[in-house]
């Protein structure tokens, strides 16, 4: 009996940290203003979210524009010096990655990126699901 209570405490805690690890894993670096124009809604002031949390993704997630106005949830899992901060941050895509190549997977507006890692310089691994 006290096996099987072992047995079913271990599965739980296992089940609970394996449905924590659903998204996908890339890199993330913040990218300063002027934000406009994006590739998504030109020079339109509203297509930014609330707190101005917001991302620029590189081709691998564009999807050829049909990126535009996803939102995803992330966190930072890891990067030099500890950069992360404890917590998630939800985003809203607006802009494909500027630069060739692009430096990560998504580049993070400066709030945005304040919100996950203590370090603005840093490139940090993420951890981010599609919401």
């Amino acid at each position: 009996m006290v096996s099987m209570t072992i047995t079913v405490i271990v599965l739980s805690l296992l089940g609970s940290e394996i449905g924590s690890v659903l998204g996908d894993i890339g890199t993330a670096t913040s990218y300063e203003p002027p934000y406009l124009p994006t590739k998504c809604n030109g020079n339109r002031e509203d297509q930014f979210p609330p707190g101005n949390l917001f991302v620029s993704v590189s081709e691998g997630l564009w999807d050829n524009g049909a990126a535009c106005g996803r939102r995803y949830r992330l966190r930072c899992l890891s990067g030099n010096n500890k950069p992360c901060k404890d917590g998630t941050v939800d985003v809203r895509v607006v802009d494909l990655c500027r630069k060739s190549p692009c430096p990560s997977t998504i580049l993070l507006s400066s709030d945005a990126f304040s919100a996950v890692s203590s370090s603005p310089t840093s490139k940090i691994n993420v951890e981010y699901i599609q919401i």
